[in-house]
């Protein structure tokens, strides 16, 4: 039968070196990748030099820095991108001690003599853990790069329409298009004036009565994105579906539109 290796590595921590070695061999046996140290400080170097650490079991009373400082120092410089959990070690579990742990952030805790087999299946669980803290730092890294893009898109949405409202020459078939154009803009309420380009793009065909499908063929984009750009725009005017969206858009209920603006 073959032994799963852990993708993770655990940080064991404990001056004295006996107890670190004999750790150590225990979960190195049970399939994780261990690094030994002596004290906090080590601790700390090979925490900020190994990335692959994502556990750290940690005596509670060392000299110097002590394990709950320890992690609170490692907390300190993982910030919002580095994930990890910590298991504390305790010689005396008295109940400040356990508390203040606690309190600081540690997962779970082992009184001396540890029982192997039982600290084994708590490493195991904040293994798990573990996973789950990464995947939504993971996630929230994807949300920030999506939100930077959509920033950017609305940025090169507004450039287009700035271009869309440069006065063409007097006289072209374009100068006539832009004058049809600028009445259609006049006749938008105010209210949809904090809308995006591409917000207003939607909203305008909504008014015109087209199902989503028919918007996301012309503009090019998904059903659903239309469907969430409806949303946007309902929410951002205040409006309780698209048959008043519509209402307010529609060229020929200009006395409707301003009642159904005005809430």
């Amino acid at each position: 039968m073959n032994k799963r290796t852990s993708a993770v590595k655990v940080l064991v921590v404990d001056d004295q070196p006996l107890i670190v070695k004999e750790l150590c061999e225990f979960l190195e046996s049970s399939g994780y990748r261990c690094v030994p140290c002596n004290s906090s400080r080590q601790a700390i170097e090979r925490f900020e030099e190994d990335m692959d650490i994502g556990l750290v079991l940690c005596d509670l009373q060392m000299p110097g820095m002590d394990g709950i400082q320890l992690v609170q120092e490692m907390q300190r410089l993982s910030g919002k991108h580095r994930a990890f959990e910590a298991i504390m070690l305790t010689g005396r579990a008295e109940k400040q001690d356990v508390i203040k742990a606690l309190r600081a952030g540690i997962a779970d805790y082992y009184q001396k003599p540890v029982d192997l087999s039982e600290m084994l299946e708590g490493l195991q669980r904040q293994e798990v853990a573990l996973y789950e803290r990464q995947k939504t730092l993971q996630l929230g890294h994807l949300n920030q790069k999506l939100q930077y893009l959509s920033e950017s898109i609305d940025d090169l949405y507004q450039d287009l329409d700035k271009v869309r409202r440069t006065p063409f020459p007097v006289g072209s078939p374009e100068a006539v298009d832009s004058e049809v154009s600028d009445v259609e803009r006049v006749e938008i309420p105010a209210i949809f004036n904090q809308l995006s380009p591409r917000q207003l793009d939607v909203a305008r065909l909504v008014g015109k009565g087209q199902t989503n499908y028919q918007i996301a063929c012309e503009l090019g984009i998904t059903e659903n994105t239309v469907k969430l750009y409806v949303s946007q725009v309902l929410r951002l005017t205040h409006m309780h579906n698209r048959t008043q969206l519509a209402l307010a858009l529609s060229p020929s209920s200009s006395g409707l539109r301003q009642r159904v603006t005005a809430h």
